[in-house]
């Protein structure tokens, strides 16, 4: 039985961007990125470049969820600012909320600049309606090397993609693996599959 495919949402949210004002960079650094990262299975991405609008990121997220992403990844708008409502519009179409990947992202940016507690990036679960599959929602930082920082870690602090496959398992997706070079999947002894061979 082949395996299934993995569906990854990449969503770039902003105003300026969007309109064409300067080229967006979140979504080829994510896309670089989760190539370098996934070693299996096959994946594919549906990408989505939106402005700052709370109904805009809320209808894009159930779109990108409901029709099959297993992850969605989310870059820009996680500030205090007022047109900064990506988290916003992320808890709104929740089911479950896992404060854990919040909490590591602003830990790894603080190592860099004090201003990472001004970071408002949350996680969340969507559970795919009339499917037994979830999606993982995630908002990443704007920057590419933030984006790097956070989902591949540090030598002293892990990235938030270690958690990612063993999330997405439970969720009833894709067996995901990694590249180690790159982050290596954290999963418990009970959750390993064997590799063919």
């Amino acid at each position: 039985m082949s395996e299934e495919t993995l569906l990854v949402g990449l969503v770039s949210i902003s105003d300026r961007a969007s309109a064409g004002v300067y080229r967006d960079e979140g979504i080829p650094a994510l896309k670089e990125w989760l190539a370098s990262a996934i070693a299996s299975p096959a994946w594919r991405d549906e990408t989505r470049l939106i402005a700052d609008e709370q109904p805009v990121i809320e209808q894009t997220l159930i779109e990108l969820a409901d029709r099959g992403c297993h992850l969605v990844l989310t870059t820009g708008g996680t500030g205090p600012a007022p047109r900064d409502v990506t988290p916003e519009a992320t808890l709104a179409v929740a089911d479950k909320v896992l404060p854990g990947f919040g909490e590591q992202m602003r830990a790894i940016s603080l190592k860099f600049v004090p201003t990472a507690i001004l970071s408002r990036q949350v996680a969340v679960v969507r559970q795919r309606r009339g499917a037994r599959c979830g999606c993982l929602i995630i908002n990443l930082p704007g920057q590419p090397k933030s984006i790097r920082e956070t989902l591949q870690g540090l030598p002293d602090a892990p990235g938030i993609f270690a958690a990612v496959p063993y999330c997405i398992d439970l969720i009833g997706g894709p067996y995901i693996e990694t590249h180690e070079a790159v982050v290596k999947a954290f999963r418990p002894k009970s959750a390993l599959r064997k590799k063919p061979g």
